[in-house]
């Protein structure tokens, strides 16, 4: 199975990866590698950060060619995480609009993972689906007390049977998490009606009393909202772009967000968490924003291909100590 193994020191990404079989509104269709979490530890690589990701693929045609993807974009593959029977399948059906609908044909178990320090995401159906869920939770608690969390709920309402339980069990990682980000659809789900800004708004500071320090919702074309680890609630607006679709735009977003952060200091260990706790809007802003720039260079292209540095016009990122 081709793939690095998990690189020392990395960040560590936990989470499903699949192949997005793309259906486009002319009837053609496409296999691209995908998966939320995937998605974020690629867009993460590809802004010059190292990281590794735990997940559950099978040694088949779809395996190989998600092992081949990591490898390219500089991804590690934490040990046995090969061990699937069938590598997950997600068919996206795009609409003329460019939205996507989701049918998945997917298992879920988590690698045995190493005891480490750093900053771990997760998020999507791989952080709550059993029995791999419960293992995800297990590993957020344990991360967070020697680094920091991030979560992603990125719900699947396909492999949601039952909706209160969902809720629940998202807000047991939204309290082991230090940041947290949702789509405005996400919450819509969750709350079982449509929110406006305001609604929005109360739901990040509820979260915000649970644990995190920092809530964040998009908004598609809007931009997006967020709660400041000062408590200070802002609206960053989005970018005008011609789409493509909008396959992998938030996972983007959250590979930007998680980026800009790592660089501010803002991430990784326990000291980084205290940095976090203390930093002001002009520290936090800048992260948002390149959540934002990514996401917006993302929909321009087909399938999920977050940018590199290079593409939003960044420095190369200051060596490790």
């Amino acid at each position: 199975m081709p793939g690095r193994r998990g690189t020392p020191g990395a960040s560590l990404v936990i989470g499903e990866a699949l192949i997005d079989v793309v259906r486009a509104p002319d009837g053609a269709s496409r296999e691209h590698v995908g998966g939320s979490p995937l998605n974020v530890a690629v867009g993460l690589a590809r802004l010059g950060h190292p990281v590794s990701l735990a997940t559950h693929i099978g040694r088949d045609r779809h395996g190989a060619m998600i092992g081949e993807h990591l490898s390219e974009a500089g991804v590690g593959l934490v040990p046995h995480s090969d061990r699937a029977e069938d590598t997950p399948v997600a068919t996206a059906t795009i609409d003329e609009q460019g939205q996507a609908e989701y049918d998945f044909e997917v298992s879920w178990r988590v690698p045995e993972l190493a005891q480490r320090a750093g900053h771990l995401h997760t998020g999507s159906y791989g952080a709550l689906m059993r029995p791999g869920g419960l293992d995800v939770l297990a590993a957020m608690d344990g991360g967070r007390r020697t680094g920091t969390v991030s979560y992603d709920p990125n719900i699947r309402p396909a492999l949601v049977p039952d909706h209160d339980r969902a809720l629940a069990e998202v807000e047991r990682r939204i309290a082991v998490s230090d940041v947290v980000k949702a789509s405005d659809a996400d919450l819509e789900w969750l709350a079982g009606r449509p929110l406006d800004e305001d609604d929005l708004l109360g739901w990040l500071r509820a979260w915000r009393d649970l644990g995190p320090m920092l809530a964040v919702c998009t908004r598609g074309e809007r931009g997006a909202l967020a709660v400041l680890p000062s408590g200070r609630h802002l609206s960053l607006p989005g970018a005008s772009v011609d789409v493509a679709d909008t396959v992998g735009a938030g996972d983007s977003f959250m590979s930007g967000l998680l980026s800009g952060l790592l660089d501010a200091g803002l991430l990784g260990g326990t000291d980084a968490r205290s940095r976090l706790r203390k930093a002001r809007g002009r520290v936090v802003v800048p992260a948002l924003q390149r959540g934002l720039d990514a996401a917006a260079v993302t929909v321009t292209r087909v399938g999920a291909q977050p940018p590199t540095r290079a593409d939003l016009g960044l420095p190369a990122p200051a060596p490790r100590r």
